[in-house]
């Protein structure tokens, strides 16, 4: 099986470079040299990497959407679809992208998508229902889905007032984060998480980001720009505790970009 990976790592001045790509070389090297060339040097060395003009998520849906339309349902197909997935494109969005693609496509090369993508995200739902720790993931945080990226799940464990003190676990998938937000109090305020399985990031604006394990407790003061999620190749998952105060709020901020996530 011929398999394309691409996944961007740090360089030395804190951007994103892409992993060296051999895929041609390794396959075609000897047969065809100069194709082999292009695809490692050009294709992926080149193309692929201008994550400033385009990210790697978006490149991946393009790519699908584009095998899926010419009826390309080989090996390259697969591999793009498990980049697609390192990538932060979810179970729901492929089926969602591959559905809509069905309309310009065609429905037979629907059907050959979805069952390879099914391979690719078949057994998420068995991983997802172990996530969450003691307290379980909840429901798919979809209300503020526009301030994440990637998927977070929400279990809320207080009922909205039945006390002044309000908890939920929010869960991360792999490379899950919110935007940067504060939690505005003019007295008292803030929050405080309670780590409760995998692995996380937490950073205040300022400073360096703090690794998060089973256990971690933070206590994020009102009024300090911040974001918290999960690491890129870990689910995560912590109690968040609203701490009373007077005249609250939480206000929304620009997203933690790939290239300061990656850095981490």
């Amino acid at each position: 099986m011929v398999r394309f990976f691409y996944k961007g790592k740090n360089n030395s001045k804190g951007g994103i470079n892409m992993v060296k790509q051999t895929a041609g070389r390794d396959n075609l090297g000897e047969f065809a040299p100069k194709f082999a060339q292009l695809n490692d040097d050009v294709l992926f060395g080149e193309v692929w990497s201008r994550e400033d003009k385009l990210s790697l998520r978006d490149r991946s849906l393009i790519t699908i959407c584009v095998f899926m339309g010419k009826g390309l349902f080989d090996n390259s197909l697969k591999s793009h679809i498990m980049n697609a997935k390192k990538n932060g494109i979810t179970k729901e969005e492929m089926a969602e992208i591959i559905t809509h693609a069905a309309f310009y496509a065609g429905w037979p090369n629907a059907w050959a998508t979805f069952n390879i993508a099914k391979e690719v995200y078949g057994d998420d739902t068995e991983k997802e229902e172990n996530h969450g720790g003691m307290f379980g993931m909840g429901e798919p945080n979809t209300a503020y889905a526009q301030y994440f990226i990637g998927q977070s799940y929400l279990k809320p464990l207080t009922k909205p007032g039945s006390s002044v003190v309000s908890i939920a676990n929010v869960t991360f998938e792999p490379g899950c984060r919110n935007n940067w937000h504060i939690h505005h109090a003019s007295k008292g305020g803030g929050q405080i998480l309670v780590c409760v399985e995998g692995e996380g990031w937490y950073q205040e604006e300022g400073k360096e980001a703090q690794s998060l394990k089973p256990g971690d407790v933070v206590v994020i003061p009102a009024n300090v720009k911040h974001w918290h999620g999960a690491k890129k190749d870990s689910w995560f998952s912590h109690l968040a505790v609203e701490v009373p105060g007077e005249e609250t709020s939480n206000k929304w901020y620009e997203p933690v970009t790939d290239e300061e996530y990656y850095k981490l």
